[in-house]
């Protein structure tokens, strides 16, 4: 039996058998996440996280003061000691699911000894880790709120019970805590969605009652992301982690306005600051009116917290809007906020920018002092919360469904392992070059026939895709799932092919500038790089901090710098022609060297728009713009492989 259907999300009426789906009177979603051990990636993703165990990642305690043992207050038994803030987990939550996909000892061990350390940190009323008080007096849960992530995937990969009584005894603790000192510093206020999704998390386990009381207190002390046409703050990693709360409490309250709130904050911010490519908006601390230009950044901490949004809005609404977010953020914006070799990272990246360097930028940015370079001592925040961008990506390509089957999000090499049906385990192995190429081969292995359902989300831009299987070929539907029914064997392949064409968007709102894409990457002009090699704990930013003595020849700082015009406009009608180039030996395509594919077009040069008086690129002349001269040839790369890059292009008479 075969039965294909094209649906647009998966059903939300029953409850998976096998993964932890809500529990009564939590609503149910259409989606479950999978442990973080159900994912096995291959190809360029695994390269990825290959290169963050070797680089930064995997190696920051060889740099960081924050990661110093010794005297560290997320040890201490008594909440006091030092580094007892927010960058221990930031590091340790990404860190370690690296460390698990992987596979690998070292980071495992490592791991464990900031579990074990955490764990026995918990005093007899229930608390654990830093006391770390904020400047009104009271008790910061900020940090705490990262390492119940750590705990939770901890969780998920070895079954640690303690785990659970850790967590319980801690929100039993949060609930005695008095309002008027719950959640009032400015992170944690504005943050507390994320402990409302741990909670949550805690209920699906145990079904205690007390956490739901806990909840909706959380939700009555976090800062109020339901407002109409404004939002309670503007910084943008807040914005990228925060507009998601009223989506997390809609699954208690049941309310629809909680979850319009979140699409509307996702859609508030974009209209405001976001018309550019990349997936993300201008908010290079906090969104500042009158800048919203392309030129304007965007931390990498916010890219880390969007992708972690997405999945979480993913899972309650199934809708391929979020999907197609983290397609947008991970390919053209995320690879290009780190050194190819992931030892260096900076912290702000914009769709335009052809300079990033170690100059002070302000207030073009918000920030005096050095915030282009790629630095490996700099950036506090985001030198340790990248640590989790790329796991979270993944970890968003494939969930379980509410009727025992999976779900097909984002297609990526390597393979999936999960419960299916009356239980049994099945892997799907997935081949592909995707998003640089459009076919997609997946294989079923498992060890006895199984009926279950199988979705596969359709891009929202991929028209005419199809799926073919058992020699009948499926047409699918842009933005909806097509559901396949069957009792599958081991050895059933699917073959998926996702048509690419380019196409120009127009953002009618910013000057009719205009971005090329194929398929779900854009492009950027190719412009000559130049990596000058500058001293590192001279050029970073104020806060930052590391290990005396640590040698930093082992650690370079870049600047890059242009060596080539990048002020081009495209014509109105430009012709475009794809060059394939060989995929890259070593997985990694995300670089001038190394990038399978560019477009071959030409352009204008713009004389009068170069840099402005901050070093920034200008703003946008309004399209169209006439000039003089002659079309030039130039090439076009994908915006994930440009670290200079102009994204939005005016365009020219």
């Amino acid at each position: 039996m075969l039965e294909t259907t094209i649906v647009a999300r998966p059903p939300v009426i029953g409850s998976n058998s096998h993964y932890a789906a809500n529990k009564a009177p939590l609503l149910q979603t259409p989606l479950v996440k999978l442990p973080v051990t159900a994912f096995a990636p291959t190809g360029w993703l695994k390269r990825c996280l290959e290169l963050q165990r070797d680089g930064l990642t995997g190696h920051l305690g060889e740099i960081s003061i924050w990661l110093t043992k010794e005297g560290n207050a997320w040890l201490s038994e008594d909440g006091q000691g030092k580094y007892g803030w927010e960058e221990l987990p930031y590091w340790l939550r990404g860190y370690s699911r690296v460390g698990y996909i992987l596979n690998d000892p070292a980071m495992i061990e490592e791991t464990r000894f900031w579990v074990e350390g955490t764990m026995r940190s918990q005093r007899p009323n229930g608390d654990f880790g830093p006391v770390h008080n904020h400047k009104l007096g009271f008790r910061d849960l900020w940090g705490q709120m990262l390492m119940l992530q750590v705990l939770q995937s901890w969780y998920e990969f070895c079954g640690d019970i303690r785990v659970i009584e850790c967590l319980t005894a801690y929100f039993k603790w949060q609930l005695t805590v008095p309002e008027a000192q719950f959640l009032k510093d400015y992170w944690e206020n504005s943050r507390g969605g994320g402990n409302l999704a741990s909670v949550y998390w805690l209920y699906n386990v145990t079904g205690e009652p007390f956490l739901l009381e806990l909840a909706t207190k959380i939700d009555r002390n976090t800062a109020n992301w339901r407002q109409l046409g404004r939002l309670p703050n503007f910084h943008n990693v807040n914005i990228a982690e925060c507009f998601r709360e009223p989506a997390t409490y809609f699954q208690q309250s049941g309310k629809p306005e909680d979850l319009e709130a979140s699409y509307r904050n996702f859609d508030f911010i974009r209209e405001k600051y976001g018309e550019v490519p990349g997936g993300m908006f201008g908010g290079d601390e906090n969104c500042r009116p009158g800048h919203d230009d392309p030129h304007q950044a965007i931390e990498t901490c916010a890219l880390v917290e969007q992708l972690a949004s997405n999945n979480v809005m993913l899972a309650i609404t199934g809708d391929p809007k979020w999907s197609a977010n983290s397609e947008d953020v991970a390919y053209n914006t995320l690879p290009s906020a780190f050194t190819a070799d992931y030892r260096a990272l900076r912290y702000l990246v914009a769709p335009n920018m052809a300079v990033s360097d170690a100059a002070d930028h302000s207030p073009g940015i918000e920030n005096d002092g050095p915030y282009l370079l790629m630095n490996p001592f700099s950036s506090r925040c985001c030198q340790h919360n990248h640590t989790g961008a790329w796991v979270n990506y993944l970890e968003g390509s494939w969930m379980a469904t509410q009727d025992d089957g999976l779900a097909a999000i984002v297609f990526l090499e390597g393979s999936v392992r999960a419960k299916v049906g009356n239980g049994t385990e099945v892997t799907i192995s997935t081949t592909t070059k995707y998003p640089f190429e459009s076919g997609i081969q997946m294989k079923v292995e498992i060890p006895e026939s199984v009926e279950f359902p199988l979705y596969l989300l359709i891009p929202t831009w991929a028209k005419g895709a199809t799926v073919k299987i058992d020699g009948q070929s499926i047409q699918g539907e842009a933005g909806e799932y097509v559901r396949i029914l069957r009792t599958w064997t081991s050895g059933d392949t699917l073959e998926i092919e996702l048509p690419m064409v380019t196409s120009i968007r127009v953002w009618d709102q910013m000057k009719n500038s205009v971005s090329v894409d194929f398929g779900p990457l854009t492009f950027s002009l190719k412009i000559d790089q130049e990596y000058r090699v500058v001293e590192g704990t001279t050029t970073t930013q104020h806060d930052s901090g590391w290990i005396p003595g640590v040698d930093q020849s082992k650690w370079l700082t870049y600047e890059i710098l242009p060596r080539s015009d990048w002020n081009f406009g495209l014509p109105a009608k430009p012709e475009f022609k794809i060059v394939r180039r060989p995929w890259p030996a070593d997985d990694y395509p995300f670089t001038h060297q190394t990038v399978p594919i560019e477009i071959q077009t030409t352009g204008k040069q713009i004389p009068l728009w170069t840099l402005d008086e901050y070093g920034l690129v200008a703003i946008l002349p309004k399209s169209p713009v006439s000039v003089e001269g002659e079309e030039r040839s130039i090439t076009l790369v994908p915006m994930g492989a440009a670290h200079l890059r102009i994204s939005s292009f005016p365009t020219v008479n």
